[in-house]
């Protein structure tokens, strides 16, 4: 007879209890397959429970098939296939690789935390939930997002970047990372893929991860170099025309133009073109996008709303030529999009009352006085003769090119032994070029206005060592 005792739980319930400690003993072979296991009533007499908790345990352990029923004769043991122990155990550790904590990081893309507007985006959030239809706010969107955000961005690419498009043409996603896979998916993995070189590391490794063939492009003083995307055989072309990174060239019309013939040269050639900080040039007007100039349907427009609300803020969309728009939900249209509806419905309202102008507006007066701040006092540093700025008036990264001859590397280690993390335009070569760049990226924007200096400070003193004209 099986015996139990209930005096320690756990907080479980009777009829738990008694299932876990009958599945424990089949499981662990006390009780051997095909024994005959004691009528629901005798057990229940025998343990002093209720005839329903025994009855609720042995209806856990007949539907997971750790027993089986006769008809009128009663409950037994279900064979179980004894698993195989391994000889070696992989080594299990919950420990998550450590990042490195520093006093400030030129290497990261972030916003200021004080600059998000929480009061205007909490009372949004109420207000999405108690206006928005309950129906549209709970029910499966299609594979291109809510149709109120989507026409509040075509009337704000129309406003503010003069990009007339249908909102059938723009596709919600959560993250660029998320829509660069979706392009694989569309324009297909047999495809060859030109990227920028130097470029974004991660861009490189999505495509890398969808299978797909890659080429490497130079550039030159205009952006990508012409020579060397008509030799490289590629159908798809991924750039950043208005601020590339990491060198922050702005390519001009001349080049833009060039590019779309290029494209124009077959039927599936197309551009992809990534315009993920176009709204924070800190001089003059913002850089028309090149889908603006295309007349033939060949530029995959990108943009995000990570680099003006937050990084962790996962929004961002594509504009699809009309005839890759129909080509999507023909072979995408399954997905649903994979950004919730409380959040788009609140993101097309903070668009429609202005609140993303008025916001854009005041960030880009916040970047322009804190990079007139970095400008000046590198000029008043003691390492000023030292110093050359480049692309500083382009986007939130600006390249200090330093004179020394120190390898990056040396320089680097320097920095971090100083607790400041920044990077050099050599580590960002898909063929990594000699260690001499010499030339630093400044990412400014994440880091906070009472550390901006000091950060600064750290910096140069890191560097004076190896200053040499």
């Amino acid at each position: 007879m099986l015996t139990y005792t209930f005096d320690n739980r756990h907080g479980m319930s009777m009829y738990e209890h008694l299932y876990r400690c009958i599945k424990n003993d089949i499981t662990s072979g006390k009780l051997f397959a095909s024994e005959k296991l004691p009528s629901k009533r005798t057990l229940a007499k025998n343990l002093g429970i209720s005839l329903i908790t025994v009855e609720n345990a042995y209806a856990q352990l007949l539907l997971e098939g750790y027993i089986f029923s006769r008809p009128k004769i009663g409950y037994f043991v279900a064979p179980l296939i004894k698993q195989p122990c391994p000889s070696i155990l992989p080594e299990v550790t919950d420990k998550q690789p450590k990042e490195e904590s520093f006093f400030a990081s030129f290497s990261q893309s972030s916003v200021p935390e004080e600059t998000f507007p929480y009061n205007i985006w909490a009372r949004l959030l109420r207000h999405t939930l108690t206006t928005a239809n309950e129906h549209d706010l709970l029910s499966d969107t299609s594979a291109g997002g809510v149709l109120a955000l989507r026409q509040a961005i075509a009337g704000y690419l129309y406003e503010f970047r003069v990009v007339n498009v249908d909102p059938s043409q723009i596709i919600i996603g959560a993250g660029t990372q998320i829509l660069y896979n979706l392009i694989v998916q569309l324009l297909g993995r047999d495809k060859v893929y030109a990227l920028e070189d130097p470029g974004y590391p991660r861009l490189a490794q999505i495509y890398l991860a969808n299978s797909v063939s890659c080429r490497w492009l130079p550039m030159d003083p205009a952006g990508i170099s012409m020579d060397s995307l008509k030799k490289s055989q590629a159908d798809i072309l991924h750039i950043t025309p208005s601020h590339q990174f990491p060198t922050g060239i702005v390519m001009p019309i001349s080049r833009r133009q060039e590019i779309l013939r290029w494209a124009l040269e077959k039927a599936d050639r197309y551009i992809i073109e990534d315009d993920y900080d176009c709204e924070f040039r800190l001089s003059g007007r913002p850089i028309p996008p090149l889908q603006g100039i295309d007349t033939a349907e060949k530029v995959l427009y990108i943009n995000t709303f990570s680099q003006t609300l937050a990084p962790t803020f996962r929004i961002s969309y594509m504009v699809l030529p009309r005839h890759l728009t129909q080509l999507f939900y023909q072979k995408l249209g399954f997905y649903s999009c994979t950004v919730s509806n409380f959040e788009q419905f609140t993101l097309a309202k903070f668009i429609m009352d202005g609140h993303l102008e008025r916001h854009i507006n005041r960030m880009r007066t916040h970047y322009r006085n804190k990079c007139d701040l970095i400008s000046s006092y590198i000029a008043k540093s003691f390492l000023a003769s030292y110093f050359k700025i480049a692309g500083e008036n382009s986007g939130l990264h600006f390249l200090l090119h330093f004179e020394t001859c120190a390898s990056d590397k040396e320089l680097s280690l320097a920095a971090k032994r100083k607790n400041i993390d920044v990077r050099f335009l050599s580590q960002y070569y898909h063929k990594k070029p000699s260690d001499n760049s010499h030339m630093l990226l400044i990412n400014y924007a994440g880091i906070p206005a009472e550390k901006l200096l000091a950060a600064f400070d750290l910096l140069f003193e890191a560097l004076a060592p190896y200053a040499e004209n």
